[in-house]
């Protein structure tokens, strides 16, 4: 049997360094090379929607039927002929019994080992995913965390996900609310914005945080009275950078064994929400490499395809580690790399060209906000190594100062490597959550996609008009019709951990923007079915440069499928949020539901994101 037919039947080599699963680079064998009969299933009996970009003609009948062969989709069309022309003795006749078939959900931007990380601690997320109300509830889940299994084996009490916002006091949790839980162990409570947390004395103690420790560049170590900055005594309140030591010693303080349960249940939960490809975006080095080691040690590589983007600073000190490929090897590849410009609106650390309509305690009415690289050289410097290496490069960026830095680098960056190597980038703004109008136009100009974190609109939607923006800019939070306006692509995320990673939420914040109050937020950017659709099938496809092998519903594609109660192109607007994900399809084979997961503790794989989402 040659490597290539190793390949088609889904048998790898020892040795082989290749993924086993069909790709678009490494394919079982062109369809129209298969030859007809033996499929392996045929789907038929349902509403097909194939997010084709291939123009139809006004008299082409919808898609009766799909066969899947090999991994791959071989037959798109009428049911009789389906049938005819693929069924064998092994074909399995699947009938949707009126159900949606769709392609599978791409991730343009989360998490992955964070989504384990949030399957792991104690969740302190309010409703609809959560039931923290105030300081009482949050404080009884971190007391609950410290005597389970998992919190007897770590060295901190964690917790994540509580939502200033949304607390009946409105206010983070402080140090002394946090010592009731434990003045032993350090406490940590992350913000669901993971830009933001509070510990308790012990923890302030083992960071080396006291009335005289500054705040670092980049982040705030808020105090107990506004008058002793830039000291004083610290209430346990940090923002940013002054955040990451915390999050990272509270990880790092986890048992091995529950570390090494990061990535399967990512990719468990990520399934369970019709995702077949996602996304690891922003890893360390050392991350990545645990990463490649668990992909190689489980059989038949991942379950799911991942992306992992690396930190810019890392990959930059680093870069032959990085080792960006267009293929996947046991279901794993490094795309590129992730900046970070700025913080969170929803924690008021996004940096604003304009002040935030309530300043956070302490500072002045003119606060803006504060960037996360202050040296716009810096900035375009990052850019620019991108381009050099071939690195894609993503940026967060969530105030429209931010913006205004990564375009400038953009264009510096772009205007240097042009004449020499004209190249298709496709630089991602991620959140992208306050860009104007303007700015879309120049993502436009310069070919970066935006990638919108819809779901603010939802979650955030209420606070971002009464406490952050205002009224008038809080209406166009996540523009997607600014860029379809224009012609543009953009994509829709669920920067999970901060949310759960909820597909159908993604859709519908963006067709109905409607908020937790019920509000509509911002009709004007309220976008079609097929638009929703389409920014996380075929346009995040296109993200990844995968758009030949994912994204849509045709001949030669991986067989990337997601069965949904419902179809969410057709259903009433308020209706899409009731949608089910009842089967997730990985090149050919359920993944969701999947066979109980093994408990065996695989090899120890960190949190990729502190701290920034």
């Amino acid at each position: 049997m040659t490597h290539e037919d190793r390949t088609h039947h889904g048998i790898q080599a020892a040795g082989d360094d290749k993924d086993n699963r069909p790709s678009a680079e490494f394919p079982a064998e062109k369809p129209e090379d298969t030859p007809p009969g033996d499929a392996d299933v045929i789907y038929y009996g349902g509403e097909i929607v194939t997010v084709s970009d291939a123009p139809s003609t006004p008299d082409e009948a919808a898609p009766e039927a799909v066969v899947v062969k090999d991994g791959l989709i071989v037959f798109v069309g009428g049911h009789e002929q389906a049938i005819a022309d693929w069924q064998g003795e092994r074909t399995a006749l699947r009938d949707l019994e009126g159900r949606a078939l769709l392609p599978g959900f791409i991730d343009a931007h989360s998490h992955l080992t964070g989504i384990g990380l949030q399957a792991t601690i104690a969740s302190l997320l309010a409703e609809p995913d959560g039931d923290v109300t105030d300081i009482a509830s949050l404080q009884a889940k971190l007391r609950e965390f410290a005597d389970s299994e998992v919190g007897r084996r770590s060295e901190w009490i964690v917790g994540f996900g509580y939502d200033d916002a949304m607390l009946a006091e409105r206010r983070h949790p402080d140090r002394d609310d946090l010592d009731e839980v434990s003045t032993e162990r350090p406490v940590l409570a992350i913000h669901q914005s993971f830009h933001l947390g509070a510990v308790n004395g012990k923890g302030l103690e083992l960071l080396g945080y006291g009335r005289g420790t500054p705040d670092p560049d980049g982040g705030v170590i808020r105090r107990r009275s506004s008058l002793a900055r830039p000291y004083g005594e610290p209430d346990g309140v940090l923002e940013e950078t002054a955040f990451n030591p915390a999050s990272a010693a509270a990880i790092a303080g986890l048992a091995p064994q529950d570390l090494a349960q990061f990535l399967p249940r990512g990719m468990r939960a990520a399934a369970s929400f019709g995702f077949t490809t996602v996304q690891e975006g922003a890893a360390t080095l050392e991350v990545l490499g645990q990463m490649r080691k668990a992909a190689a040690a489980t059989p038949g590589g991942l379950t799911l395809d991942v992306v992992a983007y690396v930190r810019a600073d890392d990959a930059i000190a680093h870069p032959d580690e990085v080792q960006v490929s267009e293929t996947y090897t046991n279901g794993l590849r490094a795309a590129g790399i992730k900046m970070f410009l700025d913080g969170s609106p929803q924690g008021r650390t996004a940096w604003l060209t304009e002040p935030y309509l309530t300043p956070p305690l302490g500072q002045e009415k003119d606060y803006c906000g504060y960037p996360t690289i202050e040296d716009d050289d810096l900035a375009a410097a990052q850019v620019r190594a991108g381009f050099e290496h071939g690195w894609q490069v993503i940026a967060h960026v969530n105030g429209d100062a931010a913006i205004d830095q990564l375009i400038s680098a953009v264009r510096t960056a772009t205007e240097e490597a042009e004449e020499a190597d004209p190249a298709d980038r496709r630089t991602v703004a991620i959140h992208a959550q306050t860009a104007r109008d303007d700015q879309i136009a120049a993502f436009g100009e310069l070919g970066v996609l935006p990638s919108f974190f819809s779901m603010h609109t939802y979650y955030w939607g209420d606070w971002y008009r009464e406490t952050v923006l205002g009224s008038e800019r809080a209406e166009n939070i996540s523009p997607a019709q600014w860029a379809l306006a224009r012609g543009m692509r953009y994509t829709s995320h669920h920067d999970a951990p901060v949310a759960l990673p909820n597909s159908i939420a993604i859709l519908a914040s963006q067709i109905t923007r409607v908020t937790r109050s019920g509000a509509v937020l911002g009709p004007r950017q309220r976008v079609s079915r097929m638009d929703a659709v389409r920014s996380i099938t075929l346009n995040a496809a296109y993200q990844y440069f995968e758009e030949d092998s994912k994204g849509s519903i045709e001949v030669g594609k991986l067989a990337d499928l997601v069965i949904l109660s419902a179809n969410p192109v057709m259903v009433a607007a308020d209706e899409i949020r009731n949608i089910e994900i009842v089967e997730t399809i990985k090149a050919g084979r359920t993944v969701h539901p999947a066979a109980e997961p093994k408990t065996d503790p695989g090899p120890t794989v960190s949190v990729g994101l502190a701290p920034h989402c």
